[in-house]
């Protein structure tokens, strides 16, 4: 224990009472009668691919800019999702992954593909402007080798036949035709291209082969709903059934195949400033045809279901942190490549230093360290340390996305510190800035910081403490949203954030973040 750890205690005295799986999570699907209720998890998991090796079932992920990139997570029975890690450690070759340019929050890492053969896991991704990559790995927590092929796959659906040769099936949205690419045996060469179909609308191409049949899910974005094609030929002819739509429960997804042989559904729903979730649903055959739901209720994803698998403890995933590990939680992300100088989890052991990088503004700063926010309702917490925050800098903590709202930590020129509550608004082109709070001075050598999120209602805010007990509201709510043309193409996030627009600056340090629901 560091002498500063009565920090620490005072922040535990103000979340007395829930418990340590009430905090780690603001939403739990088993209901631990047998049941679940979607989604499984209540945050921004987009654009998902699951598939099964044995008993164990692997989902990815897309994660755009953020970094480490292409998450993984593991689960028994579809319901209680535990980290693998993640497949890629920096974003290369466009300077906008350094945040230069404007950065690139709607760009980086689309729709991962991940499939099994022989041993050995493989991901097809397109990073954007890029061609396709190709990851592989005999581990699933890595380390993965990477090759490119001639290609630039929009969403490409890897796929393994059942005599092990290796496809990969593409569709852009924008003209729903879809592409088959053959590969060599490595996956390194496109041996063979042609158009096998045309599905208006289509992309997010996913392959399964169930007996003598190839079945295609696609995503139709421009009226949220999937559908289902299916041909005894991967090269055709295709015929193809409406699935299920965004009012249904979900408009991109596929189907995977439990140990005993059934099958169960997964799909993602835009869920409005949470971000893009993923639902899962039991799913039945009619005349060859892969149904979602029931048969009492075809169609539709239920809210609540029997678990697929029964037996498997409740598992939830890592929020809080109390920055004693000498690496970061596999929760957190960066909003591009960090710079390795400005952070650090061992000068001051058990404790985040996140130092004041030179930027004009939030939305430009780097090393913002990120973790998805959670719904239905979520609550952060953050104990920081602020004396070593200098004249200039703006350190604190709040919600990044569409909607960036939060307090900010400073020191006036008269050596007092001080609190700023903006809300930043991201316009693509440009971001507008609300001051709603400016510069108010406070005497306090801690400090707690607090950011709301309410996904029912899609509001925010944040609140601001001397001792973890008397919260102070500052700056009034503000909206939360998402929005693919704005914003970071991702749910609202929380971020803890530190940068000076004039220089490099201090630094602001952080003793743990807690997460709560109500």
């Amino acid at each position: 224990m560091t002498a500063q750890r009565p920090f620490a205690i005072a922040l535990a005295v103000s979340l007395a009472g829930l418990s340590a799986m009430a905090g780690a999570q603001a939403w739990q699907s088993d209901r631990g009668d047998g049941t679940y209720a979607n989604p499984p998890l209540y945050a921004d998991y987009p654009d998902p691919d699951i598939i099964r090796v044995g008993e164990d079932f692997y989902f990815i992920t897309t994660t755009f800019a953020n970094v480490p990139g292409l998450t993984i997570m593991t689960s028994r029975d579809l319901v209680n999702w535990r980290f693998v890690g993640h497949v890629i450690d920096r974003l290369e070759v466009l300077p906008e992954y350094e945040l230069k340019k404007g950065g690139a929050y709607r760009k980086g890492i689309f729709a991962p593909s991940l499939r099994y053969r022989d041993g050995v896991f493989y991901i097809a991704v397109t990073p954007v402007g890029e061609k396709t990559r190709i990851y592989r790995s005999k581990d699933i927590r890595g380390p993965w080798t990477m090759n490119r092929i001639s290609e630039e796959a929009f969403d490409p659906g890897l796929f393994f036949d059942t005599d092990g040769s290796a496809y990969i099936m593409t569709s852009v949205g924008s003209d729903g035709t879809n592409t088959l690419l053959s590969l060599d045996r490595d996956l390194r060469t496109v041996t063979d291209k042609r158009v096998v179909y045309f599905n208006k609308g289509a992309e997010g191409s996913k392959l399964v082969k169930r007996g003598d049949y190839y079945y295609m899910f696609n995503a139709i974005p421009f009226r949220l709903g999937m559908t289902v094609s299916r041909a005894k030929s991967l090269f055709g002819p295709w015929e193809t059934h409406d699935q299920i739509d965004d009012k249904t429960g979900g408009h991109q997804g596929a189907i995977v195949d439990l140990p005993d042989g059934t099958d169960y559904g997964f799909v993602m729903i835009d869920a409005g400033a949470v971000g893009r979730m993923t639902n899962i649903s039991p799913v039945f055959w009619k005349d060859g045809w892969p149904v979602w739901g029931t048969p009492d209720a075809p169609g539709r994803v239920p809210a609540t279901a029997t678990k697929p698998i029964q037996g498997q403890p409740v598992s939830l995933l890592p929020a809080s942190d109390d920055f004693a590990a000498s690496k970061l939680g596999l929760q957190w992300q960066w909003n591009h490549n960090p710079v390795a100088s400005g952070w650090s989890l061992t000068e001051r052991p058990g404790w985040m230093r996140l130092r004041a990088g030179q930027a004009p503004a939030l939305w430009s700063a780097r090393n913002t360290l990120l973790q998805k926010g959670q719904g239905p309702f979520s609550r952060g917490m953050v104990a920081i340390d602020p004396s070593h925050i200098a004249a200039g800098d703006q350190c604190g903590f709040g919600t990044f996305g569409k909607y960036n709202g939060h307090i900010a930590v400073g020191r006036g020129r008269d050596g007092r510190l001080t609190l700023t509550m903006r809300v930043i608004e991201d316009l693509a082109d440009t971001q507008k800035t609300d001051v709603r709070v400016d510069a108010q001075p406070i005497a306090a050598k801690r400090l707690f910081l607090r950011t709301d999120m309410d996904f029912k209602t899609d509001r925010g805010s944040v609140a601001y403490s001397v001792d973890g007990r008397d919260w102070r509201t500052l700056g009034g709510d503000f909206p939360l949203a998402f929005d693919w043309r704005t914003g970071t193409f991702q749910g609202q996030q929380y971020a803890l954030f530190c940068y000076n627009p004039g220089a490099k600056g201090g630094w602001m340090d952080v003793d743990s973040f807690a997460l709560s629901g109500r």
